[in-house]
């Protein structure tokens, strides 16, 4: 039974992480654009607080999966880093998965 909550663990931290970077992703690529090239400050108004909401979500569930897999501070840093580098995210997600099909 606790292998297979760590198996959950990991996917919803990997799930969590990829929809927190696709949101950063629209707000930077999409609504800052409307923002300021365009004068349609909702997106950024919106999204803004869409991506807030789901950045909070993610560092909590960083810090409890951080604490049930014992993941180094220096690891802990490198995902924080990721989350604000676009597309860093997708790719810590390949290494992720890994761990989540060898963990058993």
């Amino acid at each position: 039974m606790s292998e297979g909550k760590k198996f959950k663990l990991i996917n919803l931290y990997r799930h969590t992480a990829l929809v927190e970077a696709i949101s950063y992703l629209i707000l930077l690529f999409i609504a800052m654009p409307l923002k300021y090239i365009w004068d349609i400050p909702e997106g950024v108004k919106y999204m803004g607080w869409i991506h807030g909401w789901l950045f909070l979500f993610y560092f909590a569930v960083l810090v409890v999966a951080a604490f049930k897999y014992r993941w180094s501070i220096l690891r802990i840093i490198y995902y924080l880093i990721a989350s604000v580098l676009p597309f860093l995210p997708f790719l810590i997600d390949k290494q992720l998965k890994k761990e989540s099909l060898t963990a058993s």
